[in-house]
């Protein structure tokens, strides 16, 4: 019986109980689950869902504490929540807002690189402009990240996460928008992709996620009159969320494949490198430049 115990895994490929010495798992297909090369950090933490979630809501909150250590003076205790604890514009301009003044001027000025405002359609995800911003987006991100994980798997989430945030930015930066942050964009795409699947799939199930993911958007087109919410980034974001979800199915439809995992891996590696140097920048450009 022990020795059961001692041969037993979850695989790093979709978290089920399998054991050590199946040649590939009997339920994603990943070859060879057991070997030591799979049981490292990234296996253990970022592909189960917990870790995953944890690892994006840390990412956010780092760079909200990021942008408030940058300019101490600068960010506002006014005592209209909305605006608590919010991090001064310049800081959140050089660590990577977007929108139209973004991208136009600011940062080919810095740079001098024409372009590179592009990247902010990346960096301005992770960026929020109160306490209550980045509450209200990583609690909504924790409800219905894991619906989305279970339904589309960890790499398909990341996918229309990530590309979701910047689809939504591209959008409010065709519409005019001059300056704009948060991770609303990317939930947004989250929830685009679960009323997908809850339409697509039907039946008791899909009619259940269907309803209760439509009252999430329902709630944010509601919020979406008061001041300073960007829809067109809301826009945007829930409809390339549904465009991914169409072209990249879910786990009933089609198990995640390995072209899957490359994408994802692509856009966790830019996503990565970006912010790096947006952090990087910031902190050189605030007290060595």
């Amino acid at each position: 019986m022990d020795n059961d115990r001692n041969n037993a895994l979850l695989c790093p490929g979709c978290r089920k109980l399998i054991s050590r010495d199946e040649p590939a798992c009997p339920y994603c297909g990943m070859a060879r689950p057991g070997s030591r090369l799979k049981a490292n950090w990234w296996t253990q933490h970022l592909q189960s869902p917990d870790g995953l979630i944890k690892a994006i809501i840390f990412t956010n909150v780092g760079f909200y504490v990021l942008a408030l250590l940058l300019n101490p003076r600068g960010f506002g205790f006014s005592m209209n929540p909305m605006n608590f604890l919010s991090p001064a514009n310049n800081t959140l301009f050089i660590l990577g807002a977007t929108g139209r003044y973004p991208i136009d001027q600011i940062w080919p000025g810095i740079t001098g690189i024409p372009g590179i405002g592009w990247l902010t359609l990346l960096t301005a995800n992770f960026l929020h402009g109160s306490l209550l911003h980045i509450l209200f987006n990583m609690l909504v991100l924790r409800q219905i990240a894991f619906l989305t994980i279970r339904e589309f798997g960890i790499y398909r989430m990341l996918i229309i996460y990530l590309l979701s945030g910047a689809g939504g930015f591209l959008l409010s930066y065709l519409a005019g928008v001059s300056f704009t942050i948060g991770a609303s964009a990317a939930v947004c795409g989250l929830i685009g992709a679960m009323i997908y699947f809850g339409k697509a799939r039907g039946g008791v199930y899909g009619n259940l996620v269907y309803r209760q993911i439509g009252g999430w958007a329902i709630g944010l087109l509601i919020i979406g009159f008061m001041p300073g919410i960007n829809n067109w980034g809301h826009a945007g974001g829930f409809l390339t969320g549904l465009g991914l979800a169409f072209l990249l199915g879910y786990h009933e439809k089609r198990r995640e494949t390995f072209g899957h995992k490359a994408i994802a891996g692509i856009c966790v590696m830019v996503t990565t490198v970006v912010l790096i140097g947006s952090a990087g920048f910031g902190v050189f450009y605030t007290f060595i430049s």
